[in-house]
């Protein structure tokens, strides 16, 4: 059984999500508090996002000793809220095995590095693996529905992990912060971005509620149709 998935993103008027010069300061805020309305079990973000979370280290090579083997380990299985790392290649240097007081999960595929591996093991870190070589992100819901019992995820971005799991047909819920700028650079992320070459087919929805916020911003809500 997979957990009831959330995509919850801010964006521009014009769809832009990435805030650097916007001088807003309310919408971190605004940002949690409506995803805090969730009540989810869990958070996910993509690999630039978790090492800003994580303030990203260089771990320490030659911790491995020998291969180690390409299976799930859970160091944490009853943890309030897990904060889910989408890192195919394991990149993030975490710190510790905490994030925002959520527990850490890196998801991995087979082509992380044995030292990698050690290092997470060496912190309490859990990793699960979703694939050899790309991520099958409907075996990483069903694992994390199975294995700990999670319920409900947010998807929090970036703009590519949002596509990922729009492209995959795993989003039960559309949620957007509208906030009343226009950003207008060319090349900067949208809330969803997939690639020409994978996408798959448009996501369709129906409203399900809107909401004017603090400082001018809408809240809008879509689930599937």
């Amino acid at each position: 059984m997979k957990p009831y998935i959330i995509c919850h993103m801010l964006s521009a008027i014009d769809g832009r999500s990435l805030t650097d010069g916007w001088n807003l300061k309310y919408t971190g805020d605004l940002y949690e508090s409506t995803a805090a309305s969730f009540k989810a079990d869990g958070w996910i973000c993509g690999r630039v996002t978790m090492q800003e979370v994580a303030h990203s280290i260089e771990y320490p090579k030659g911790l491995a000793k020998a291969p180690l083997p390409r299976a799930n380990v859970f160091a944490v299985r009853d943890a309030a809220q897990y904060a889910i790392s989408i890192d195919p290649k394991g990149r993030v240097g975490w710190q510790r095995n905490t994030a925002l007081d959520s527990h850490v999960i890196e998801v991995l595929t087979e082509q992380v590095s044995d030292d990698y591996l050690a290092y997470l093991q060496s912190i309490g870190v859990s990793y699960l693996f979703g694939g050899k070589s790309e991520l099958d992100l409907a075996a990483v819901a069903e694992t994390l529905s199975r294995e700990l019992g999670v319920k409900k995820l947010i998807v929090e971005g970036g703009g590519h992990v949002c596509g990922a799991f729009v492209n995959a047909g795993l989003v039960d819920e559309v949620s957007v912060l509208i906030v009343p700028i226009v950003d207008g650079r060319t090349g900067h992320a949208a809330s969803f971005d997939i690639p020409v070459d994978a996408w798959q087919k448009p996501a369709y929805l129906k409203l399900a509620s809107v909401e004017k916020t603090d400082h001018d911003g809408v809240w809008l809500r879509y689930t599937r149709t």
